[in-house]
This record gives structure tokens, sequence and C-alpha cells, in this order.
């Protein structure tokens, strides 16, 4: 065997090496790829159960001030200004 024989040999041999662990590598990548979407649908999924277990709901207060005003911020975040706001405040404007 001469030099150029051994040396095409040795290249041949360090390309598969080369190839085998680029392969692995690959593989590696898509298996952490596919753990990290697991992960985060499982994290998503986890989430929407535990804020599920909440009831919501809203209730409404009525305020009335019968001397003076009287300011209300409701749950909604309406604020509601004593006498400008209230259903009777023209009749009180009038008299």
């Amino acid at each position: 065997m001469d030099d150029k024989e051994r040396i095409a040999a040795v290249a041949y041999v360090v390309y598969e090496g080369a190839m085998a662990r680029a392969e692995r590598h690959a593989k590696r990548l898509f298996i952490a790829l596919v753990v990290a979407v697991l992960a985060i649908v499982g994290t998503n999924i986890g989430w929407l159960i535990y804020i599920s277990q909440y009831d919501f709901t809203s209730t409404e207060t009525i305020v009335e001030a019968k001397d003076g005003v009287a300011n209300y911020v409701g749950n909604d975040g309406d604020i509601i200004n004593g006498a400008d706001s209230c259903t009777d405040s023209k009749a009180n404007l009038e008299e």
C-alpha cells in the first residue's frame, strides 16, 4: 500500500466519524426541540387549568349620597361622581 491509498483511507474513516457524530448531534437537537415544545404546551395547559378554577363574577353596587358627594369606583372601573351621575340629579338642580 503506498502513501496515497493510506491517506485516502484515513480521510474516509475521519469523514465517516464526522458524519456519525453529526447525525447523533442532529438527533439530540431534535429530541431537545420536541421536549421543549411539549414543556411549553404542558405549562400552558397547566396555567389554563389553574386559572379556570376561579369563579370570576361581577356585582353591582349602588351608592347614594344624601348630604354631600360620594365618589365610588366600581368593579368595572367606572367612576360614579355623586349627583352628576345620579338619576335624580336633574331634579336636584331644578329645585
